[in-house]
């Protein structure tokens, strides 16, 4: 067979998946694999929803495209009025992309605009934070904090800055509590927009649960209100990325709920699709709509397949089934469900240092030793090692490495289907756990 793919590596070559079934993704030869990630915290639903599919069936029949430049669609107004019924308080509108990193893009073009229609185009900077992650294209990527993503394209990139992330297990100081660590670090962004001069910056952001690049990381109490707080005092706009923690991956739809704390935009994606189409979006508030309805009237941005109907009514049936079928409940009940049983198998393993998360979001962090949390040496790429073991026990998993700095750190994250039984949950453990003893063997 030859191949003509450019896929994300030259160096192997990937089985072809064949189907899907709940859970499960099964390769043409019939091996069968618990989606233990959700693919990338995408597959909420699981490989085989017929609803969803159902809709996407039902849309195609009807309208399959029509370019936003001169129509809207049903499926996309139907999808926007559902968001916003669920959205926190202030948010009003919605631009639906294609994914995640299309999401960011247009989140940081209308903060920049929304400055522009209101008379303050001094405002450019955007901060962020280190071990951060909000996209792969070239704005997003600028603001991200993960190093090694960012290193060959420094050249491209426009000038960040980050401070440091909400990190307890690696941040939190001996005898410093919970909510004076959250503080100090959500503090920086004080002082950073000091450092810059308030009235040139623009927007913070920040994931409110961590994800690919530091795995499952949750703030500590108190620390968005604080960021939340800064923010305000200084007009800056602050922007969440629920890209993989959102859509009730943490246990509410949106994962800022459990903080008490409302942004000015928040961008949604990976969940909101299911998998079943690509999808994203980017949602407003009010007063940042209103600034451009009552200015140049204009958004001066967009892309072919923005509002995309079949997308869209995807993106509705997912919507509806999340939240017609009691799934976020049962997130939060499988959630402590797999909490317990990742606690259960690796609460006192030598190499494992944190186990943490939110709902069906859960990271474990490796370490070298656990008293001094001291990480594994980079060059043994541990976190590979445990992904390849992983997959040939038929579990797909998201290992990640640099975890501490982009350099230093293994750990794993774990965003499995919102369906999954409990069976499942004890073959995901016991299928991680023979992983885990082969990666860390020699």
């Amino acid at each position: 067979m030859s191949h003509h793919i450019f896929g994300r590596s030259t160096r192997s070559q990937p089985p072809v998946a064949a189907r899907g079934e709940g859970c499960y993704i099964i390769d043409r030869s019939g091996k069968r694999y618990l989606d233990g990630s959700g693919g990338a915290a995408v597959s909420c639903l699981g490989h085989s929803d017929g609803e969803v599919t159902g809709a996407i069936k039902a849309q195609l029949d009807a309208l399959a495209f029509a370019h936003t430049g001169f129509f809207t669609s049903d499926a996309a107004e139907g999808l926007a009025d559902d968001l916003i019924a669920l959205a926190p308080e202030g948010i009003e509108r919605v631009y639906l992309v294609s994914g995640g990193s299309e999401a960011v893009e247009a989140a940081l073009k209308l903060a920049r605009q929304y400055y522009m229609e209101i008379g303050q185009p001094q405002r450019h900077r955007v901060i962020a934070r280190r071990q951060s992650y909000h996209g792969n294209t070239l704005g997003a990527l600028a603001t991200g904090g993960n190093e090694w993503r960012r290193a060959q394209f420094a050249p491209l990139l426009v000038e960040t800055s980050h401070v440091s992330p909400c990190f307890e297990y690696r941040g939190r100081a001996e005898g410093e509590s919970a909510e004076d660590y959250g503080r100090r670090v959500a503090d920086e962004l004080e002082a950073e927009i000091q450092r810059l001069g308030p009235e040139t910056v623009m927007a913070f952001v920040a994931e409110p649960v961590v994800g690919a690049t530091a795995g499952a990381v949750p703030p500590v109490p108190g620390y968005f209100a604080r960021i939340r707080e800064i923010c305000d005092r200084h007009g800056v706009l602050l922007i969440l990325d629920e890209v993989m923690c959102g859509m009730g991956r943490t246990g509410t739809l949106f994962a800022c709920e459990q903080e008490g704390v409302r942004p000015d935009i928040v961008t949604v994606a990976k969940g909101l699709g299911a998998g079943y189409q690509p999808i994203g979006a980017m949602l407003c508030s009010g007063v940042i709509y209103d600034a451009v309805a009552a200015g140049s009237g204009f958004f001066q941005h967009g892309h072919t397949y923005m509002g995309h109907p079949v997308a869209a009514a995807a993106g509705r049936a997912v919507l509806s089934a999340i939240t017609g079928r009691g799934l976020l409940e049962r997130v939060r009940v499988q959630g402590e469900r797999l909490d317990a049983a990742l606690h259960a198998a690796f609460g006192q393993h030598p190499h494992v240092g944190d186990i943490r998360g939110r709902g069906l979001f859960r990271g474990i962090e490796l370490v070298a030793d656990r008293e001094t949390k001291a990480p594994f040496d980079p060059a043994e790429k541990r976190h590979a090692r445990l992904k390849t073991a992983a997959f040939e026990a038929g579990l797909i998993c998201y290992p990640m490495g640099g975890t501490i700095d982009g350099v230093r750190g293994d750990h794993v994250l774990l965003a499995p289907p919102f369906i999954i039984t409990d069976e499942q949950i004890d073959e995901l453990v016991t299928k991680l756990s023979g992983a885990l003893e082969t990666a860390l063997a020699s």
